[in-house]
């Protein structure tokens, strides 16, 4: 997931990872690699440690690492052991360093661990931060698929644009790159987002019931099941996780 802020990439994350729950199709493991963390709020699932946590503590208390253990082994066993179990799915989340440091290492951690767990779950539903900041890090390697979220603003579809251009110039590699359009009020936007040079998948409808849950601080996974959102992201769902 990626896209400027502010267009609901962490709820479209959270109504995948209820529809792939749904679907039944195996195992899942959500990712929040925001440091303005909130998947796991919207997952209903409370996020009791961060690798942001992680890191802070080990480099306050270095001799938690046992003797004879790299110090990259321990962080990592560490991070895999904060994976919060949730109803048939998994959560890890990134959070923030409060410590001096920057989100390198914190990246570079995230990396690495992804890189084990990718072999581990039949899907991963990764919300990356807004902008380009992820992708220059590349936090993210590869993908089945690259889901684009937007508004019709131009500063959105703009943000759009410069993430499929970078994902390209960067070498990332993705199988299917989509647009999708959401909090859509029924707009005509078809020439507005063919400028991408994404696929357009298509729209989600402004929903009453999301925008509750947002402000109530309430879970995705506890909407009707006939919310407008599921709906429309019901028939879309098959073309952003089928792979090729």
């Amino acid at each position: 997931m990626a896209g400027k802020g502010g267009t609901g990439k962490t709820t479209l994350a959270a109504l995948l990872v209820r529809l792939l729950k749904e679907k039944k199709a195996g195992s899942i493991l959500a990712i929040d690699a925001d440091p303005n963390s909130n998947l796991a709020e919207a997952l209903g699932i409370e996020s009791k440690e961060t690798i942001g946590g992680i890191l802070d503590d080990i480099s306050v208390h270095p001799e938690k690492i046992p003797s004879g253990m790299p110090k990259d082994s321990f962080i990592e066993y560490q991070v895999q052991s904060a994976i919060a179990e949730g109803d048939g799915f998994d959560v890890l989340t990134m959070g923030r360093p409060e410590g001096p440091g920057c989100y390198c290492y914190v990246n570079n951690a995230l990396r690495n661990v992804m890189g084990k767990l990718i072999k581990d779950y039949a899907y991963i539903v990764i919300d990356n931060e807004a902008g380009l900041e992820h992708l220059s890090r590349r936090t993210t390697r590869s993908a089945d698929t690259l889901l684009v979220v937007s508004d019709l603003t131009c500063v959105g579809l703009k943000a759009a644009k410069r993430i499929h251009a970078l994902a390209g110039e960067l070498k990332i590699q993705m199988k299917k790159k989509f647009l999708i359009v959401n909090a859509y009020a029924g707009e005509s936007g078809e020439e507005k987002v063919k400028n991408t040079g994404l696929d357009f998948l298509g729209s989600i409808p402004y929903d009453k019931e999301i925008e509750g849950a947002s402000l109530n601080g309430g879970s995705i996974m506890n909407i009707n099941d006939t919310a407008v959102s599921l709906k429309a992201l019901r028939k879309l769902g098959e073309k952003i996780w089928q792979r090729l």
